[in-house]
């Protein structure tokens, strides 16, 4: 073989090394390449991972409100009842109606006229009373009853006597045939100087619904009382809750729907009105009720009113924008001894501050 053909053999033989190798070489680059970019895919990943739980830590409208508010700002607890402004009714907000209260059960018809219990221990259960009861005995119950009034009152517990519950029980009188000049003074009166309990009783009619000095009155739908001219003439002063001082025990108003809708020059005087006319007002709770009417929604006892605890009540504004006439609030006496006002609210969510007393 001639030089000159081994040096071209030599050649062509580099040549084909050389493009083994290149080829080689570029696809080492290319593996080497798609290695890399697959675990890149990973951390590509990860950050979208990482910032998707990043508005937990930033917090979210709805989570914004969750803390229970401090006492006096004007945006409600998430816990307590909504305001009037989201619901049509104080049953839509979770407060007693129509619908919550009264008797459960099919009634038969007594026609009993005004009728005194001198028995411990009577139950009247399902009966539809054409009269009134007065109680001269000890742990009567009234319950899943109906009672219809010309009398004063539908139901009086006299004093001496104790125990007295009514629960599930319609209270009503016919306007225009009371004794007080056509009127009806009270649905439940508690002459006693012990605690009585009434409850899921759908009360309405009289001028002074629920009188007394102590007792439990809880989840009660007190509504359309009935203004009338009393025997001296006058409007007679109309409230749902009224007691007048002296008590002997505490009276607790827990849950109730309290309204008066009688027209202040008629009458009205308040939704709940503590007055000191036959002694000093004390150890008085009202929790959680939604108030509404009267010249003011709630009389607080005045200056020498002790022990009265005045807690998370809505105040609504369904008669009045103020909720009473001329203010939620009166005679409130807030350096009193136990006197707490704490959550209270108008039903659009504004707090409730008492006036201070001249």
């Amino acid at each position: 073989m001639t030089p000159h053909r081994r040096r071209l053999g030599a050649w062509l033989l580099a040549g084909v090394v050389l493009a083994v190798v290149l080829t080689l070489y570029q696809a080492d680059r290319t593996g080497v390449g798609e290695h890399a970019a697959a675990p890149s895919a990973t951390p590509t990943a990860a950050p979208s991972g990482t910032d998707a739980p990043a508005p937990t830590a930033t917090p979210s409208p709805s989570a914004t409100p969750s803390p229970t508010p401090s006492p006096g700002t004007a945006e409600p607890s998430p816990s307590t009842s909504a305001p009037a402004s989201a619901c049509a009714s104080p049953g839509a907000c979770g407060f007693p109606d129509a619908g919550s209260t009264g008797p459960r059960i099919d009634l038969e018809r007594h026609d009993t006229g005004n009728m005194s219990v001198k028995k411990d221990g009577t139950v009247i259960k399902g009966w539809d009373i054409r009269g009134s009861l007065d109680i001269y005995a000890n742990d009567v119950t009234v319950i899943d009853s109906r009672i219809t009034s010309t009398n004063w009152w539908g139901i009086n517990l006299r004093p001496g006597f104790s125990g007295l519950k009514v629960l599930h029980t319609t209270i009503t009188a016919v306007p225009g045939k009371g004794p007080d000049n056509g009127g009806v003074n009270y649905a439940v009166s508690n002459m006693g100087g012990s605690s009585i309990e009434v409850g899921w009783c759908d009360i309405s009619v009289f001028g002074n619904a629920l009188s007394m000095g102590q007792g439990e009155l809880h989840d009660n739908y007190v509504h359309d009382l009935v203004a009338f001219r009393n025997q001296g003439g006058e409007w007679q002063h109309t409230d749902a809750v009224i007691s007048g001082g002296g008590n002997k025990g505490r009276l607790i108003l827990r849950h109730n729907t309290l309204l008066n809708s009688t027209p202040v020059d008629r009458g009205a005087t308040a939704a709940v009105g503590l007055f000191a006319d036959t002694g000093v007002v004390s150890s008085v709770v009202v929790d959680g009720n939604w108030l509404a009417g009267g010249a003011y929604a709630l009389y607080g006892g005045g200056p020498g009113a002790t022990g009265i605890q005045v807690t998370d009540n809505v105040f609504s504004t369904q008669y009045h924008p103020a909720a009473g006439a001329y203010g939620p609030v009166a005679a409130w006496n807030a350096g009193g001894a136990g006197n707490v006002w704490k959550g209270n609210r108008m039903s659009d969510g504004r707090p409730v501050t008492p006036e201070p007393t001249s």
